[in-house]
């Protein structure tokens, strides 16, 4: 399966089905974790030399990062365990201490197969063309 989404050869979505493939099983629940400092000197956010603050694309750059990390981990918990996709995915955050975050991204890893389209009907010869979706 090659998805638009894919990690580490996991197709991640926060939908509970992924479109043309059905749910063969359940693997189980999956996590990864980044962890983020609140100290603007410890992330790289604040100058040493002048002591100049992050500006605001910077705090939200760090806080993508953060998140793709703890998706990408997500994803290598979810192959480790023989899942090709992860469904239902979520963010959650806490802070650990006055000084440290975590960002948890969780859900559902599963084996999904292609779906096979239900076999249409042959239409008899005698219909007329105009009864023909």
């Amino acid at each position: 399966m090659t998805l638009p989404g894919m990690r580490h050869g996991v197709v991640v979505v926060t939908t509970d089905w992924i479109a043309g493939y059905e749910i063969a099983t359940t693997v189980g629940e999956v996590m990864g974790v980044a962890a983020h400092s609140n100290v603007a000197y410890l992330e790289g956010l604040r100058s040493l030399a002048d002591g100049s603050t992050a500006t605001l694309a910077q705090k939200i750059m760090l806080m993508q990062r953060s998140r793709e990390e703890a998706v990408d981990r997500m994803a290598a918990h979810a192959r480790q365990l023989g899942a090709n996709a992860v469904i239902a995915m979520r963010f959650d955050h806490r802070q650990v201490t006055s000084k440290w975050n975590e960002i948890c991204a969780y859900g559902t890893a599963v084996h999904a197969v292609p779906a096979v389209p239900a076999p249409r009907s042959p239409v008899p010869a005698d219909t007329p063309a105009s009864a023909i979706g």
